[in-house]
């Protein structure tokens, strides 16, 4: 998986950036919720699956914008990745206990569908945390037993951390509308409140226009 450095000289948000990874190290988190009435159905009539389809746009999202595959290598030279894969949580019903997954992702969702499949297939028995060797991911973990309008992830040891992470709450109805609560945490190092309310935009866009990607 390729990588592009950063030219701190020209980049815009240098200043922004060492202040928030040096001065002040700051991560914060922002939850909203996510529109789905028409697409929830569209995608049950297609046969579609509703974890894979959330996490494929969660990826397709996190791939169309730089700051949000950023990270830093063993020299403290900033980077971002030309590509993330979404690791995602499996949940063990017999232990109550989780083990970690990805899938390779593809722009075209029923592919990206087909191979979370056979990767649950394949590692979904796995019952070791990572059940499935490490590839270059960011994190979604889901909550499907509760609705939320707060999620809050207490990373003291993330101080240079600059990868996102999602965490989905369980949809639920108001108002006649269905939505989906998400959780969103990052580094405000790469990271302000405009790019993660545009992100928001972004994923509420893209279902919004399901019938291209169904």
């Amino acid at each position: 998986m390729s990588v592009t450095y950063v030219d701190m000289e020209h980049w815009a948000r240098s200043e922004h950036f060492r202040h928030y990874l040096d001065a002040v190290n700051c991560r914060y988190g922002m939850t909203d919720t996510l529109d789905i009435t028409e697409f929830l159905p569209a995608l049950k009539a297609k046969g579609g699956k509703f974890y894979p389809a959330v996490i494929y746009l969660l990826a397709r999202c996190v791939n169309a914008r730089a700051e949000f595959r950023m990270s830093l290598d063993e020299q403290g030279r900033l980077f971002y990745y030309d590509r993330l894969d979404p690791s995602y949580t499996i949940f063990h019903q017999d232990t109550e206990t989780f083990s970690c997954l990805w899938t390779g992702y593809t722009d075209c969702f029923a592919d990206f569908q087909q191979s979370y499949l056979e990767d649950v297939k394949n590692f979904g028995g796995c019952h070791a945390m990572v059940a499935k060797p490490a590839g270059q991911t960011f994190d979604i973990s889901c909550l499907p037993w509760r609705s939320f309008s707060e999620f809050h992830l207490d990373l003291p040891d993330a101080r240079r951390f600059l990868l996102p992470i999602f965490t989905i709450g369980r949809y639920f109805e108001r108002d006649g509308r269905t939505l989906l609560p998400l959780s969103v945490q990052v580094h405000h190092a790469v990271c302000d409140g405009f790019h993660l309310c545009r992100l928001f935009d972004d994923c509420q866009q893209l279902i919004d226009q399901f019938s291209s990607w169904l």
